[in-house]
């Protein structure tokens, strides 16, 4: 059920959710370096683990890597979906930045 894009569509779409998540990394009461290249945004948590959102544009999705997993989204009519763990990605994220850094993203 994922929606068609043309590859300019998806990178920008990805562009506009990782500066979203980014800004809001970049808001929280934690020390959290960012790191922003080559479409990969890597976030090193104080604990020195990452995690990383790549974008995937030859099969237009969204992963991320942690150290719970990782997890690949595609994009349907309202989110970023991960069929294996039935999240999005605001939940995915939240998920991965309390168990690495100890806080929620967004709420």
């Amino acid at each position: 059920m994922g929606e068609t894009l043309d590859d300019r569509e998806f990178q920008d779409l990805v562009d506009q959710d990782f500066m979203r998540i980014e800004d809001a990394v970049d808001e929280l009461d934690v020390d959290i370096d960012i790191d922003s290249a080559g479409g990969v945004l890597t976030f090193t948590a104080p604990d020195q683990s990452q995690i990383i959102l790549s974008r995937q544009v030859a099969n237009h999705e969204i992963w991320v890597a942690a150290k719970s997993g990782g997890f690949h989204l595609k994009k349907t009519e309202t989110s970023w979906y991960c069929d294996t763990t039935s999240e999005d990605l605001e939940a995915i994220v939240n998920r991965v930045f309390t168990e690495q850094a100890g806080l929620a993203v967004f709420n």
